[in-house]
């Protein structure tokens, strides 16, 4: 059984210096930018082959958001490099992001994804958002043998930001562009004002939307 806990949102993501793709990566070489850091079970798998194609495509879409991109597994790096370079040779797909060579598991243990019950050898899917000040925003584990929605996790940034911007909540499936929820009126009279003064969509005095 791991004795190594997993990060916790809102505090510092787990430091990391390591080997990568494009030379050595570390955790500060973030700082000032959101990184989407992902992992995957091993190199040349077919699921993990359709993920990254998509993170790939999604590039652009994630630098629109001030966001970099930055893979892991337990492979080597002669084996990320050997993986890359079949994906552009098989699919023609190129992958410009930089992949993290982890054989010690160093990274993957820090941020929880070795899942003894899952796999022992090799880390699961995990998807972290990382801030512009280091802190953990987000994680989300999928099984290994299912693979990610990246749209959901363009859909997720975009949604931590706009409530990082306006102090908003966003609700389910919100997209950018949809109204948004405003917090909970911390006083009887603020809840009283919300629902007579029509600057809100109230459906009750906790439950209030607005456009942004």
């Amino acid at each position: 059984m791991s004795t190594i806990g997993l990060p916790r949102l809102n505090e510092a993501a787990p430091d990391f210096t390591a080997p990568t793709t494009h030379g050595v990566k570390s955790l500060s070489d973030y700082r000032g930018k959101w990184l989407v850091l992902f992992s995957h079970p091993a190199d040349f798998t077919p699921v993990c082959t359709t993920e990254f194609m998509a993170f790939a495509k999604a590039a652009p879409d994630f630098a629109k958001l001030d966001a970099e991109l930055l893979g892991l597994s337990i492979d080597s790096t002669h084996s990320h490099i050997a993986w890359v370079l079949n994906i552009k040779e098989k699919f023609g797909v190129d992958i410009p992001f930089p992949i993290i060579d982890d054989l010690k598991m160093d990274v993957a243990r820090a941020y929880g994804m070795i899942h003894e019950g899952a796999s022992d050898t090799s880390a699961v899917r995990a998807t972290f958002l990382i801030d512009p000040e280091g802190k953990l925003r987000a994680m989300v584990y999928y099984p290994m043998t299912n693979g990610r929605s990246i749209a959901e996790f363009l859909r997720l940034l975009a949604a931590l930001q706009t409530s990082d911007k306006h102090s908003v909540a966003t609700p389910e499936g919100w997209q950018p562009g949809d109204k948004v929820i405003v917090p909970p009126a911390k006083t009887v009279a603020e809840a009283t004002r919300r629902m007579t003064s029509g600057e809100y969509e109230c459906t009750d005095y906790y439950f209030c939307k607005k456009s942004l």
